[in-house]
């Protein structure tokens, strides 16, 4: 009996999920290590145009994606009511600008619907699927795409 309840809560996961341009997504909780205020970035010149600047977070120097900028959505105009999530992807730590976080969901894999052919290959491939939640589509964005190697130190 101790083998189902072990392979059961093994199979769950935890997501986080966040609006962004009024529009609901996710992303697993493991990634993240932290949500902060808003608080003003330094720009980088010539940075891609969804890189909002760079932060300070405890003396390690990160960039700060705008995450509707980055998902096509339209450039995100940062108030205190935004917040940031830091992540940590491969070797590199970043911060996601988000409109507001909205929970923490644990959900089963198998509760992912694949992304509608109706998307672009592009959004396929920042989408790795879609929750439904309530009278809610929450979708997971492929952090792997998000941030491509080539680009992890923007």
């Amino acid at each position: 009996m101790s083998d189902v309840l072990e392979k059961t809560s093994s199979d769950l996961r935890e997501i986080v999920s966040f609006t962004i341009n009024g529009q609901g997504f996710c992303i697993d909780i493991g990634h993240v290590l932290e949500i902060r205020g808003w608080t003003p970035t330094t720009r980088l010149p010539h940075a891609p145009e969804f890189v909002t600047g760079l932060m300070n977070l405890r003396g390690t120097v990160l960039p700060v994606i705008d995450l509707s900028m980055r998902l096509g959505l339209g450039r995100a105009e940062p108030n205190p009511r935004h917040v940031i999530i830091i992540v940590k992807l491969r070797d590199s730590t970043v911060g996601f600008l988000v409109e507001a976080v909205s929970d923490i969901l644990t959900v089963r894999p198998e509760e992912m619907k694949p992304t509608p052919d109706v998307a672009s290959s592009l959004t396929k491939d920042f989408i790795e699927g879609v929750f439904a939640r309530d009278d809610q589509l929450l979708r997971a964005l492929d952090l792997k795409s998000i941030m491509p190697a080539d680009q992890g130190a923007l």
